[in-house]
């Protein structure tokens, strides 16, 4: 008669420590396999969010001023008509900073300010304290074909003179000339707390010229924007130094002197929409001449800059 044998309770126990030991090796690895990833794709994803910010406010600066076939700087006295001011209109700094150009003062096409108070221009009132707004009025690049929107505003001109209507209305006509869409945009940071949780997410905002000014959330996780102006103080064409909006002053925003701004550095504090409590950050930011303490928080961040050259400022025919 043959007898089997089992396993004894020695060789099972000692056979449950092995398998734990190389599961706890697996996991260990699958653990850090897993984290590496994650973290890999918080940094991609803040990554793509700052090069989309840098790009979008980049192309907006350098068409800044462009005013279709116009010789000359956009005013009311070479313009045959002008609209009345959309509703919830934003109205930056300055006399003659609306929607469309006044009847005083030099229309301005740049502007920008830090605010100390979630309300500013009129139209916003959840402006992020200490980042700042910017506001910029042009034609797109490319003219109107075919038939307009009806929810758009538009510029058409020729040489010496132009006319801003409503695309609902019949355009005018002017000879020898051409139609480009017309903008007024301004970009901010707001902080809003997303539904059913406690937990604040920084975004970019757009308000641009439709039938009215609208409101739009951009792009999530934007912390903090900052821009510096390049201030070409005597009129050589080469800038001098680059300052803050509290530093421009009226005469340099009107170009009514020598001194004009000829560049904008802009910063981009890109922050990861979720935090991660396994991270510390202790980071200080620097954004051109301000700083942002993460303070210890839990939150990834990724700084970006750029410099754009403004081309239009003494162009005048383009």
């Amino acid at each position: 008669m043959k007898y089997q044998r089992g396993f004894t309770i020695l060789e099972i126990l000692i056979s449950l420590v092995l398998g734990l030991v190389l599961f706890s090796g697996v996991m260990s690895i699958f653990v850090g396999m897993y984290s590496t990833s994650d973290t890999t794709t918080r940094y991609g994803a803040m990554q793509e969010t700052g090069r989309i910010t840098i790009s979008l406010l980049t192309d907006d600066l350098m068409r800044q001023g462009f005013w279709g076939e116009l010789a000359m700087p956009l005013s009311n006295s070479n313009l045959l008509a002008v609209p009345g001011a959309p509703d919830n209109e934003c109205r930056g700094g300055g006399i003659n900073n609306g929607t469309f150009p006044g009847n005083i003062g030099t229309f301005r096409a740049i502007w920008g300010a830090t605010p100390m108070n979630s309300a500013m221009m009129g139209c916003i009132n959840d402006a992020k304290q200490g980042s700042d707004i910017l506001q910029l009025k042009r034609a797109v690049a490319l003219p109107a074909n075919g038939a307009l929107n009806d929810d758009r505003y538009y510029l058409i001109t020729n040489m010496n003179a132009g006319q801003i209507f409503d695309g609902e209305n019949p355009s005018p006509v002017i000879n020898n000339s051409q139609t480009w869409e017309y903008q007024h945009h301004i970009y901010y940071i707001s902080e809003d707390t997303l539904a059913g949780s406690s937990s604040v997410v920084p975004t970019l905002n757009l308000i641009s010229l439709v039938n009215s000014m609208w409101n739009q959330p951009l792009i999530d996780g934007v912390e903090m924007i900052r821009f510096l102006y390049g201030v070409d103080s005597d009129g050589n064409g080469n800038v001098d130094s680059f300052v803050s909006a509290d530093n421009v002053t009226d005469a340099i925003w009107d170009g009514a002197t020598n001194a004009k701004i000829r560049a904008v550095k802009l910063y981009v504090l890109v922050r990861d929409i979720e935090l991660d409590p396994n991270y510390t950050n202790d980071t200080i930011y620097q954004l051109g001449d301000i700083s942002f303490n993460a303070s210890g928080d839990n939150y990834r961040r990724m700084l970006f800059s750029s410099t754009v050259t403004l081309h239009n400022g003494d162009v005048r025919v383009w």
